[in-house]
């Protein structure tokens, strides 16, 4: 059933405990350098906020291992969440206990508060019933927004629920199920299915729960390779998994048996080492004997897997991306990546982005404008592509 959203209830002058994902990159000093998830959340926050509701929020940043760690503080966000919304937003160095508590009763209606990391606390990652109940003292009301961390069952996206009167969805966890979710329900055709990334067995979830309804997979990254290896090509000291080996030949099994587009590059470039500077070289393609030489390895796909994969990406009516095509982090190697991009960016199709590197990808090369959803969560929408339900969702109240 359908879950409640902060539309479905009154907010005038109730105490509103919102997650957020705050996880953002900070610099030495300190300084975000990605606001990304804060945008993210300005919708859910806005609304609450002009409706009249106390707002508390709360997020986790970093692995602290459950200890206070400076470094980890989330207020440099409270500072760039207040320049975002134009208002004033408080910041508590802790969240629970007396001086939390304090913060919380001063609130007047429409404004916002922001508590310390809850990961300062063991107990949040463990969902400890009574940290959960000291977390959620004063608030009536649970929402969670924190779409990147609704697949771990911790003591803030899931254990509050159980201490308020009511727990629903943020707006940005509402637009994340609605693109990760109900628009693949039934695709528009063609459907065109993107990954890349390291190993094949972090991606095998969501091949297998997508296999019968994609009319494409598209298989860029170091995962090429376990599949080059299991046709019995030489893949030089290209990244491989060996496990990843037999489920990339399972797979290629699989695709013929069932009559699956599943492409490979049929190219790759190769160097002579992992650096900006390396010797590279586009090798033959696969089809006519090609293959990685002994001492290089593949860190991008070729001029021919591009050209291949840019056609198939023209036609499509549906794409789903999540993984870069090479080490796109360096220049040398980002062809492949910015051009797959590109192509998505100019497809009319309908086209979803997750995974974090992918969305930095798509973001370093500046299409994000041009894609239809960029979802906020890495293993998150993995999980949720796969059809696993997430718990951060499962708690909440579903819709009369």
């Amino acid at each position: 059933m359908a879950k409640k959203t902060i539309r479905d209830i009154d907010l005038a002058g109730r105490r509103i405990l919102m997650r957020c994902d705050f996880n953002v990159p900070l610099d030495s000093s300190g300084n975000i350098t990605d606001d990304t998830r804060i945008l993210g959340a300005l919708p859910s926050i806005r609304h609450l906020s002009g409706h009249g509701a106390k707002v508390i929020l709360c997020s986790h940043l970093g692995r602290p291992g459950g200890e206070v760690k400076p470094e980890f503080s989330l207020k440099p966000v409270a500072r760039r969440l207040g320049e975002l919304l134009g208002m004033e937003v408080g910041f508590v160095a802790s969240c629970t206990g007396d001086e939390a508590m304090g913060a919380v009763e001063g609130l007047q209606d429409g404004e916002l508060l922001l508590l310390e990391n809850v990961r300062f606390h063991q107990e949040e990652v463990v969902n400890d019933a009574g940290f959960a109940s000291r977390l959620a003292n004063g608030a009536e009301v649970f929402v969670n927004d924190a779409f990147g961390t609704a697949h771990r069952a911790h003591a803030s996206t899931v254990g509050v629920g159980s201490h308020v009167n009511e727990s629903v969805m943020g707006l940005l966890m509402e637009r994340e199920l609605k693109y990760l979710s109900e628009e693949l329900e039934a695709p528009q055709r063609p459907f065109v299915i993107i990954l890349g990334g390291k190993k094949v067995s972090d991606k095998i979830g969501v091949i297998n729960a997508l296999f019968d309804k994609a009319d494409a997979i598209l298989i860029g990254g170091a995962m090429q390779y376990a599949f080059r290896k299991a046709q019995g090509h030489n893949i030089g000291e290209s990244y491989v998994v060996e496990e990843d080996i037999v489920i990339a030949g399972q797979l290629l099994d699989k695709a013929g048996e069932q009559g699956v587009n599943l492409l490979l590059p049929a190219d790759s470039l190769e160097a002579d080492d992992f650096s900006d500077d390396a010797a590279t070289n586009n090798i033959s393609p696969y089809a006519e004997g090609g293959g990685i030489r002994d001492g290089w390895e593949g860190l991008d796909i070729g001029e021919k897997a591009i050209e291949e994969f840019c056609q198939v990406i023209s036609r499509a009516k549906s794409i789903v991306w999540n993984g870069p095509m090479g080490v796109f982090e360096m220049n040398a190697f980002s062809r492949g990546t910015k051009a797959i991009a590109q192509a998505v960016a100019d497809s009319d199709a309908m086209s979803v982005i997750g995974g974090g590197d992918s969305v930095t990808a798509v973001k370093k090369f500046g299409f994000a404008e041009n894609v239809t959803f960029i979802s906020t969560g890495g293993g998150a929408s993995l999980e949720l592509l796969e059809g696993r339900d997430l718990p951060g969702v499962s708690a909440l109240d579903e819709l009369d």
